[in-house]
């Protein structure tokens, strides 16, 4: 494991976690090269960004804790950094849940992160069905069953909510794709829909992309939630659709 490298915080978001006012923590690095990626340069570049040290977000969160109410922890692929159970102790010692968005390639640290408590969310990209469309959603090869026991693990742990998400991407995650997804999560408490914004992703030949529209998500989403409890879809502005599927 890579050592564990702040690169910056949003201090507010009201879409990143719903239904709390969150503060979104960047951690460099990742072991994929989605084509639509946003955030290139923590995964191409992170040596050029300047890293903070803890104590600046810390400091932050002290002087914010009347408001704030959870922080999230992103990035890249935060669980390929060496002290992530460290960070996520000593942000919730401050008396704020964390949320931990992960792709779901290294299940055993989800595990250890879950086992000892750490982590009040969790956020599991799920980036195509299991199957020869991941390496191309994730643009490179991917340990499937590495993402099959992660998706167990985060549907198993007591206590701890999820959602499991996909990026909609035309000719990589479309209506097709999703269903297939949906189909392997059956019963699962909510799935997420996300747009896709063509604008500086990771690759080019998709800058010039079209998103599939609202209209089309929302049918996709009406589709999956036949298989899910809740499957929503949330377009530029925040959650615009939500199906309620399966029954608990």
């Amino acid at each position: 494991m890579s050592r564990l490298e702040i690169k910056g915080f949003v201090e507010v978001s009201f879409s990143d976690w719903d239904g709390r006012v969150s503060t979104v923590v960047f951690l460099s690095g990742c072991n994929l090269r989605c084509p639509f990626c946003q955030n290139s340069d923590l995964v191409l570049r992170p040596r050029q960004l300047a890293s903070l040290d803890l104590g600046t977000l810390t400091t932050y969160l002290r002087k914010n804790s009347s408001w704030i109410d959870g922080v999230v922890l992103t990035g890249g692929e935060p669980t390929l950094g060496d002290g992530l159970g460290g960070l996520a102790e000593s942000v919730r010692k401050l008396g704020f849940p964390v949320k931990l968005d992960t792709n779901g390639t290294r299940p055993e640290v989800l595990r250890d992160l879950l086992e000892a408590g750490l982590v009040d969310y969790v956020a599991m990209d799920i980036k195509a069905p299991l199957d020869w469309r991941y390496e191309r959603a994730a643009g490179v090869a991917v340990d499937l069953a590495d993402i099959a026991r992660s998706i167990d693990l985060v549907r198993s742990a007591a206590g701890v909510p999820y959602e499991f998400r996909t990026t909609l991407v035309p000719g990589i995650a479309g209506g097709e794709e999703v269903a297939a997804i949906a189909r392997s999560i059956e019963g699962a408490a909510k799935y997420v829909l996300q747009q896709f914004v063509p604008d500086n992703c990771l690759d080019s030949a998709l800058r010039g992309a079209i998103p599939f529209t609202d209209a089309a998500a929302r049918e996709f989403a009406r589709r999956a939630g036949a298989h899910v409890k809740s499957c929503s879809y949330r377009g530029k502005t925040g959650t615009d659709f939500s199906s309620q599927g399966r029954p608990a």
